[in-house]
């Protein structure tokens, strides 16, 4: 686990861990007259970019909003799509990702999913386990509170169990039951699009991330995008409760 504030890499200048909601992909279809999904395949294709410049930046683990627990609200023909297109895109990019080194997590709820989708993202998992390069994260039927209830639930049969005392639940245990547990916590969230909302994404994980909004539709959200805000993030200076003639000091140490 290595969540904790104090871990931070002081005077860091590229983040460990990026993490984006990927919004635009329908309104840059519907600007170009074509279908929603048109955007949502093109939005694939930025994806691609986005892995490949954090490979070459060093960043550590890129966690993708890929699909929220609150899209099944959506109409269902595009539900059916989005849902058509992840398949689609695993069979044909798992092989890739693992010839590239690249370790794949699935995050989120699958239960919702068919049982021939969650055998595709148990074989991509497995095939890209070893990996030891960047780590990419999909969460899909995934949602922040839905993340924290789940880990709440997890400790409250260890208590039941008498595995675990109530006052013994801590932060630091409590993480250890939430979806990303094993990976540093997000240095650097990003959202495209024009939103400026969190959107129910890694809720208790963003505690002490910087913020990053663009008006950039995803599929817009190109190399030169990102290192926009691999730039933003470089200008910042990241106290964890400390001042910063303290960071300062510890920077130059």
């Amino acid at each position: 686990m290595d969540q904790h504030p104090n871990n931070e890499r002081v005077g860091s200048r590229v983040p460990r861990h990026v993490a984006v909601i990927m919004d635009g992909n329908g309104r840059w279809a519907e600007q170009r007259h074509l279908p929603r999904i048109a955007g949502h395949r093109a939005g694939v294709d930025a994806v691609k970019g986005v892995v490949e410049a954090c490979g070459e930046k060093g960043v550590e683990v890129l966690t993708l909003f890929a699909f929220s627990s609150e899209n099944w609200r959506r109409p269902r023909e595009e539900v059916g799509l989005l849902m058509g297109l992840f398949m689609t895109t695993l069979e044909q990019q798992a092989r890739k990702l693992h010839k590239n080194n690249v370790r794949l997590s699935i995050i989120g709820d699958r239960s919702a999913f068919t049982g021939k989708l969650q055998t595709r993202i148990l074989e991509a998992e497995q095939l890209t386990r070893a990996n030891t390069g960047l780590t990419l994260v999909v969460a899909a039927n995934y949602g922040g509170r839905w993340d924290i209830a789940r880990a709440a639930g997890r400790i409250a049969e260890r208590v039941k169990a008498g595995q675990l005392r109530p006052e013994d639940v801590t932060p630091e245990v409590f993480e250890t039951d939430l979806s990303i547990h094993d990976l540093p916590a997000p240095d650097l969230f990003i959202r495209t699009g024009g939103e400026k909302r969190i959107s129910n994404f890694l809720l208790w994980q963003l505690a002490y991330t910087e913020l990053y909004f663009t008006e950039t539709l995803w599929p817009d959200f190109d190399r030169r995008a990102f290192e926009g805000a691999l730039a933003s993030f470089a200008s910042r200076q990241r106290r964890f409760g400390r001042t910063g003639k303290q960071v300062a000091a510890a920077e130059g140490a």
